[in-house]
């Protein structure tokens, strides 16, 4: 890949500039939750390795996968407030990529 974003260093934008990640008002709330998803990943190994019926794994594992995609739309929706809502106000290159990013991040999300 030659896209300047692939090439960018962590906490910085696409042309490479450091950068703040808009959820850091919230860090602590995102950990707690990403904390608990992780207890309940260990739920599921636990449950699988106890042969639990197959439908109470299921039903497990999609709390899971729900309690990851409001991680995921929580990041979303403070990256559009934050680096996007940013970038726009700068205007430029800048806005276009950030928009780009934010819409492939979003086409990610649908996609899984």
């Amino acid at each position: 890949m030659t896209d300047a974003s692939a090439t960018a260093e962590p906490g910085a934008d696409p042309e490479g500039a450091p950068t703040s990640p808009g959820y850091l008002q919230r860090k602590d709330d995102y950990l707690r939750r990403l904390r608990r998803i992780e207890g309940q990943a260990r739920g599921l190994q636990r449950m699988v390795d106890e042969e639990t019926y197959c439908i109470d794994i299921l039903t497990q594992v999609s709390a899971m996968t729900r309690a990851l995609q409001n991680v995921a739309l929580g990041l979303v929706e403070e990256h559009l407030a934050h680096c996007v809502a940013d970038a726009v106000s700068t205007g430029g290159p800048e806005a276009d990529a950030k928009v780009r990013e934010a819409s492939e991040a979003i086409a990610r999300l649908v996609r899984s």
